[in-house]
């Protein structure tokens, strides 16, 4: 039987089905399934959970119910497209035709974006038809936007001093179907060639080349998330997360940081035990209970993101409480530890002020920004990653923190950076100067956007991040992304809640399954790059794009002997931009 199947006909997509399914904090979402057809029968392969988009922390009740009505409407819509279009132009492909299956799925896109401009033009024009009189209650509508942009601290358009926040870029309502049914697509192909996810990718990125050794992306582990929008002043600091040295192993990595998350439990706990007399009061006589009581309060500081919840006074105050944790225990921060901080900047910007507010009531120019952070890093070495330190239109405080902190630090790009489909489309990278850049497998990114958009950022010495959003599903295929990419870092929140933990168990499981084919390979320390060192691409980078013109830097490419690996990718992008 087993000689005669190999005869048999390559198995071939029969059918997509999508359904709307629950993610990790209770938002709708997409479900794509693969059936193939196996030897004549229709099998289900597999099955991909998409997560949702990020959930503002300061949304209005109004804007949450249109966010959530609209959410609805998208997944909706998404079901409809893999159920009917997808389900019946994917029929009969081979699911491990990655190419062909996202070069339909891309056309498919730009038609209905297509469609979607139309509609919006004639409306338009509908709206310009109409008669005088009743654009009158209109005219008393910038009037009110004035107001609110006084009283709210929004954007005005005589009050703006610096860069406007960049709009938010629309999606496409049913855009998560392309984005689920390229990655059910790449699953499936795994599959069917009896090799894992991770493998699979890892060939698709080198043209079918069984790569001899891979390595496995760095996590970086939410701790502490600081909230922005409590009490507490610290607006500045979003996320404090943990990145395990190079030496050790990822078991041995994560083990340190529960150890730490233990013993940082046990140092917030005072601030919890406010309202324990009252829930004990109200169960008095029950002393059974009142024992089992401790640890109900830290579960309470536990966030969406799988990490503690706290408020912070001071910049220095998170900082040095994960100092006192790791002191603790026996373990010093830049040896046994490293840290990196998410600074999210987008979200502190007052554009009446054109100044950050970092502190309630304290505010800083970009400028102002950069001397503090270099201030930062200089007090606390240890920090060796600041993400979104600053917005993405304050380009030429990127370069100035960039020439400054780039030899200690990975400066990186989150919300910072344009949408992976954006910036296939440009040909190019829209962000500011930075060491690296976070993707996220949301919308209608495709796999072949991820590999192609990885291996410019390769080719011109940008780490890549892959990064899980808020509202995370109990897929765990990002993982297997990361690792067949080459990310560096993979940045998935805490190490509570399900839909997290799910992914670092599957990292877990793939660096036993490397280490026993012993085709895992560790990089020996942290590279940086030092920016400073290139005076005449700067000139060039405060034009346009920073990121393409660093391609050519024979000072730095010769130095690190870690490097090697990405020269091939180097020396064609270094010829065709000189």
């Amino acid at each position: 039987a087993n000689y005669f199947s190999k005869f048999s006909k390559t198995p071939v997509i029969c059918k997509l089905a999508g359904r709307k399914v629950l993610d990790g904090v209770g938002q709708p979402t997409l479900e794509v399934e693969i059936y193939c057809t196996v030897k004549n029968c229709e099998k289900r392969i597999c099955s991909v959970v998409m997560s949702s988009s990020q959930i503002p922390e300061n949304a209005l009740s109004e804007t949450t119910e249109a966010d959530e009505k609209e959410r609805n409407d998208a997944v909706t819509t998404a079901v409809e497209w893999v159920n009917e279009s997808l389900n019946t132009m994917l029929r009969d492909l081979k699911p491990t035709d990655q190419c062909e299956v996202d070069k339909m799925l891309g056309e498919y896109f730009t038609k209905k974006l297509e469609e979607k401009k139309e509609i919006q033009k004639e409306e338009e024009e509908e709206e310009a038809t109409v008669p005088l009189a009743s654009c009158a209650p209109s005219a008393a509508a910038p009037s009110g936007k004035k107001k609110a942009a006084k009283t709210g601290k929004k954007m005005s358009s005589t009050e703006i001093t610096i860069p406007p926040a960049e709009p938010i870029e629309l999606v496409l309502c049913g855009s998560l179907a392309i984005g689920g049914t390229s990655l059910a697509v790449a699953k499936a192909g795994a599959i069917v060639n009896h090799i894992p996810l991770y493998l699979h990718i890892a060939l698709l990125k080198c043209n079918q080349d069984s790569p001899n050794e891979m390595t496995l992306p760095l996590p970086m582990v939410t701790l502490l998330n600081c909230e922005k929008f409590s009490p507490s002043k610290l607006k500045l600091v979003k996320e404090v997360m943990l990145i395990p040295p190079i030496q050790l192993s990822l078991k041995q990595g994560i083990e340190r940081i529960l150890d730490i998350q233990k013993e940082m439990m046990r140092l917030l706990e005072p601030a919890g035990k406010a309202p324990n007399p009252q829930l004990a009061d109200s169960k008095k006589g029950r002393a059974h209970n009142t024992g089992k009581k401790a640890p109900p309060p830290a579960l309470k500081r536990i966030s969406h993101l799988g990490c503690l919840i706290t408020g912070c006074d001071n910049l220095e105050q998170p900082l040095l409480l994960m100092q006192t944790a790791c002191n603790n225990i026996g373990l010093e921060l830049g040896t046994d530890m490293y840290l990196a901080i998410n600074c999210a900047a987008h979200e502190l910007m007052d554009y009446v002020k054109g100044k950050y507010e970092i502190l309630t009531g304290t505010f800083k120019s970009p400028d102002e920004m950069v001397d503090m952070f270099v201030e930062l890093i200089n007090k606390f070495p240890s920090i060796i990653a600041l993400v979104d330190p600053l917005r993405k239109l304050d380009r030429q405080q990127w370069n100035n923190i960039c020439c400054a902190l780039g030899s200690k630090c990975y400066l990186i790009a989150e919300d910072a950076a344009t949408n992976i489909s954006k910036l296939k489309i440009d040909q190019n990278i829209n962000i500011p100067m930075c060491s690296g850049v976070v993707l996220k497998y949301i919308n209608q990114t495709k796999v072949s956007d991820l590999i192609e958009f990885t291996g410019l950022l390769d080719g011109q010495r940008h780490i890549t991040i892959l990064g899980s959003p808020d509202g995370e599903s109990s897929d765990d295929s990002l993982v297997d992304l990361a690792v067949g990419l080459g990310a560096r870092f993979i940045k998935l929140g805490g190490l509570s809640r399900g839909e997290r933990v799910t992914k670092y168990n599957r990292l877990l499981a793939i660096e036993e399954e490397l280490a026993k084919n012993r085709t895992l390979r560790s990089e020996a320390t942290f590279e940086f790059i030092d920016f400073a060192e290139e005076p005449q691409p700067e000139k060039q980078l405060s034009d346009v794009i920073p990121p393409p013109k660093q391609v050519s830097l024979p000072p730095q490419l010769s130095q690190p002997a870690l490097q090697v690996p990405s020269l091939p990718a180097q020396l064609p992008e270094s010829s065709t931009l000189t």
